[in-house]
């Protein structure tokens, strides 16, 4: 298993960070290699990812979520992939984004490009992306603000559910 860290200020407040965060099908738009993520229900992701060449498929589930705070995630089959995402406010205008990311690499180029840090440069450009995606709009495509504890939703105060 290979773990990665990475951090990132955001030019935005907490809130917008967040929501467009919870745009999981919007993935695509600021992470290398990923095709698409489809959200299947409140808390079940359905990923599709080019890695080292590859066309991988995978399911992950959210097992934590609270608006403005953290969504972590763990594989439910396919490639493993588990990882927390964390927003911490830096003022009225700021976020820091910690990223922290459990995978497997399959097979020999995976392993290898772990090895030669491969994966966190991955990473740490995906925040890049991502950060370059929130401060270019003037607000977020979205947002989901229910939770979720231990894989199980509660609604989105803001919808009608």
């Amino acid at each position: 298993m290979t773990n990665i860290t990475a951090t990132i200020d955001v030019d935005r407040p907490v809130r917008t960070v967040y929501n467009q965060w919870t745009q999981f099908e919007e993935f695509p738009e600021f992470m290398e290699g990923v095709e698409q993520v489809r959200q299947l229900d409140d808390a079940t992701l359905a990923w599709t990812a080019q890695i080292a060449g590859v066309e991988r498929s995978w399911k992950a589930r959210i097992v934590e979520q609270e608006p403005d705070q953290v969504v972590a995630w763990t594989s439910i089959g396919g490639v493993a992939n588990d990882g927390r995402v964390s927003f911490e406010s830096l003022g009225p205008d700021a976020t820091r984004v910690h990223l922290s990311l459990d995978v497997e690499p399959e097979g020999v180029v995976e392993s290898v490009g772990a090895g030669l840090g491969l994966i966190e440069l991955r990473a740490k450009g995906d925040l890049e992306r991502f950060r370059e995606f929130i401060e270019s709009r003037p607000v977020e495509t979205g947002a989901w603000r229910g939770e979720i504890e231990d894989g199980k939703s509660s609604p989105d105060p803001m919808r009608d559910n």
